[in-house]
């Protein structure tokens, strides 16, 4: 049970096909953490399946991420490919914005290598850009942490192609971290060509779109559901978005697999450049995932799930169409 290894980007560095996001391990959203021993030993476990590439953010439970994935790399640093995120602020489960001035990324850096226990984070990236501080001058001082020695690759995430331009043209961009799925493909039509043309990799999040694709949603959400925020979960639009998730039950039981595996394939078979991000917070989920990556379709079923799930398929929206 191993997972190939690819070049994160044009000369970039040689990471696993397939990432952990550690996320879930923690808190992010409120309520409580995950079983830490468990979150730990699925980090450690991924090491020995030879996943090394590990996704966390500054603001992932107030630095509680940080610390659990510093605990686990403990010994093991030479395993590891961390990816760090920075620049949302949080407060009691809420996200109140973002702060990406210079000084501040200055600040964040030194506190995530405290916690996670190291002297330089892999791949260091905004977890977002608006117009608050220009592109210039985020990506320049994430540039000047790669000078001081304190980052080694540059990352950046969930931004347009315009953007993505301009921040390659600072300093060259090693990974784009964006969500990507079967029912969220709006990146395809700019983005991820120009993720390409600049030979940047790509890290692609929500492979199941935050479950819709697993075939375990039923309708209507419990009340306290996160995802009744979205349009995409309320509704007359979920009744009919899992109509469409029926095709992929479908295939999954005729191919021996679960929905959220195929889901997982499908990005995986988008280009050797494209990594699938999977958030895991226990052991048992990993052979699942690490299967996902060795499952291909045959160009009929790659055909009907391209068909089915094509661009604007689904009805309503999710916080990727911003």
């Amino acid at each position: 049970m191993t997972i190939e290894k690819i070049t994160l980007g044009k000369n970039g560095p040689l990471v696993s096909k397939l990432g952990l996001g550690c996320m879930r391990m923690s808190s992010v959203w409120g309520g409580k953490n995950n079983d830490e021993a468990e979150s730990i030993a699925t980090i450690q476990q991924a090491f020995d399946s030879g996943i090394n590439f590990i996704n966390t953010g500054d603001f992932y439970a107030s630095g509680h991420n940080e610390l659990l994935v510093g605990k686990a790399i403990k010994g093991r640093r030479d395993d590891a490919f961390i990816s760090v995120k920075f620049g949302a602020i949080f407060y009691n489960g809420h996200m109140l914005g973002l702060d990406i001035r210079p000084n501040s990324i200055k600040n964040f850096i030194n506190y995530s290598l405290v916690r996670l226990g190291v002297e330089t984070i892999d791949l260091y990236q905004p977890c977002r850009l608006d117009n608050s501080v220009p592109v210039e001058d985020v990506i320049g001082t994430v540039a000047d942490l790669i000078k001081e020695g304190k980052v080694r690759h540059l990352g950046v995430s969930e931004i347009t192609a315009d953007q993505l331009k301009k921040a390659h043209s600072v300093h060259p961009v090693t990974a784009l971290e964006i969500g990507y799925s079967l029912a969220d493909r709006q990146i395809e039509k700019e983005l991820l060509p120009t993720a390409k043309e600049l030979g940047i990799g790509v890290v692609a999040f929500a492979n199941t779109a935050e479950g819709l694709l697993t075939g375990t949603l039923k309708a209507p959400l419990a009340p306290d559901d996160y995802r009744n925020h979205f349009s995409r979960f309320q509704g007359e639009n979920l009744v009919q978005n899992l109509e469409k998730v029926d095709v992929l039950v479908n295939m999954a039981e005729e191919k021996g697999a679960s929905p959220a595996q195929l889901a997982i394939a499908w990005v995986n078979a988008q280009g050797s450049h494209i990594m699938p991000l999977v958030s895991m917070n226990k052991r048992s989920r990993l052979s699942e995932n690490i299967d996902a990556m060795n499952m291909a379709f045959t160009p009929e079923e790659m055909r009907i799930l391209n068909t089915e799930f094509a661009d604007g398929n689904l009805l309503g929206d999710t916080y990727l169409q911003r």
